[in-house]
């Protein structure tokens, strides 16, 4: 059969990795845009945070400043959102977009939001069947044991599980992101239109994972099928 990492089979790939190329490109290229664009309510992504929290009633969730790049994330164990220093303390279209998006995600675990509660429960098989899907397909294909493909296509398809109740948890945060902006009148109608660019930019990397991860999933259900 076809050597297991670089086959024929591979083609299927290419639109999703094209894709995927596309969605990087446009999240750094909107992210680097509006970072440069200031709101016209000179709030920081801190402050757009607290104050989103604050009109929702919540108090019991922190919110810290962490290092990197676009390293912005909503911890629901920890009750805390994590904003990157630049978006922390940033007061551009940007910074505030994101701060609100990862706020969107305090908003969904404090209401019960179920898609957030399925991917928080799904994360640990999701990080096993990252680590070791591929270890297994590698042993099972060498030794001609089917049952260790299985297993591993198995283990794949919880990542891909993952992936795909990531779509609509990433969509509605962005949803209440933009809502909430708006509502609680942070900024002018027309930067919410801006915000919304951010926020589609960075959505179109979680559709573009989705789309890598499903194709995958297909490839090795061919390589399977054609070691019989």
């Amino acid at each position: 059969m076809p050597f297991f990492f670089f086959d024929s089979t591979m083609l299927l790939l290419i639109p999703a990795i094209l894709l995927s190329l596309y969605a990087q490109h446009k999240v750094k290229s909107a992210y680097r845009k509006f970072s440069e664009i200031g709101n016209s309510a000179g709030i920081s992504g801190a402050q757009t945070a607290a104050e989103i929290l604050r009109r929702n009633g919540i108090y019991d969730v922190d919110i810290e400043e962490v290092p990197g790049t676009l390293s912005d994330h909503y911890d629901p164990a920890a009750r805390k959102v994590r904003l990157s220093s630049e978006n922390y303390h940033g007061r551009s279209i940007a910074a505030m977009s994101i701060a609100a998006h990862e706020v969107g995600h305090a908003i969904q675990h404090n209401t019960g939001y179920a898609p957030l509660s399925w991917r928080h429960a799904i994360l640990p098989v999701a990080n096993l069947g990252s680590t070791l899907a591929f270890p297994l397909l590698l042993a099972g294909m060498i030794f001609s044991f089917k049952s260790l493909i299985d297993i591993g296509i198995l283990f794949f398809a919880g990542a891909v599980l993952f992936q795909m109740v990531t779509l609509p948890v990433e969509f509605n945060a962005s949803s209440r992101a933009l809502r909430q902006i708006n509502d609680i009148g942070l900024v002018p109608r027309s930067e919410v239109s801006l915000a919304k660019k951010v926020l589609n930019a960075a959505a179109l990397t979680y559709v573009a994972a989705a789309a890598v991860a499903v194709l995958e999933l297909v490839r090795l259900l061919i390589l399977r099928n054609a070691s019989e």
